[in-house]
């Protein structure tokens, strides 16, 4: 078996839409239903926040689902990509290009703060982490949405590679996130990814831009495979 590959701090995949568009394209809900950046939105919402910031924005599809679910509260999205910040303006999203080590606002400044599958590219997870708690107001709610090792595991298996290992993922997240917060409740989902070809299987394992020559089955499709996501709600 191969080693565990580490995803690297941030790469091109995420400086344009392109990729990411592909990666999001292919997951599906839960066998019931439940889908994890809703159940993240719901984590939010349920705080009645009157600020909210969201790091690692990306087209800022998920900012402005928070800032129509809570007309009255400021949102503000911050990502190190100046294309995503600006396709998240362009949703009407109050969006800046920021370093998530380094934050450009006050301390206590947000009653919520959200992170979606972003920490595991923070280069120090832990300085990160402590500026979120920075930013937050005492009694404030962070929400942070990662993936397991096992995600989509199978077909990384069958194209030649192997599992991920991240420093903020389903099995460590929770470690690391009680070194800043007293309180940590976790939602694991089970999602599924549907490949309907060869050709998007490739497409997905590409748009990771990892080293590897990759090859998916040549038949059998369209594939189903395993997502395992993670909510984690911190206070």
């Amino acid at each position: 078996m191969a080693e565990p590959v580490t995803r690297p701090e941030l790469s091109d995949e995420y400086f344009t839409e392109e990729r990411l568009a592909i990666r999001q394209a292919v997951w599906h809900p839960t066998a019931d239903g439940r889908e994890p950046s809703t159940e993240a939105l719901f984590a939010l919402v349920d705080t009645r926040p009157d600020a909210v910031l969201e790091i690692g924005c990306g087209t800022g599809a998920f900012a402005a689902r928070v800032a129509a679910a809570l007309p009255r509260a400021d949102v503000v999205a911050v990502d190190a990509s100046a294309r995503m910040v600006e396709l998240a303006a362009s949703r009407g999203v109050a969006a800046r290009v920021a370093d998530a080590h380094d934050l450009p606002f006050a301390d206590d400044s947000f009653d919520a703060v959200a992170a979606l599958w972003m920490l595991y590219h923070v280069r120090d997870l832990h300085r990160g982490l402590a500026e979120v708690r920075r930013v937050l107001r005492p009694g404030g709610t962070f929400v942070a949405v990662t993936n397991g090792i096992e995600h989509i595991a199978d077909l990384r298996r069958e194209a030649g590679g192997d599992v991920v290992a991240t420093h903020f993922s389903s099995e460590n997240g929770d470690a690391a996130l009680r070194r800043h917060f007293d309180d940590v409740t976790r939602d694991d989902l089970h999602t599924r990814a549907i490949l309907h070809d060869r050709a998007s299987a490739l497409a997905y394992l590409h748009s990771s831009e990892e080293d590897l020559d990759w090859s998916p089955p040549d038949d059998g499709w369209p594939r189903e495979y395993a997502g395992h996501v993670t909510v984690f709600v911190a206070r």
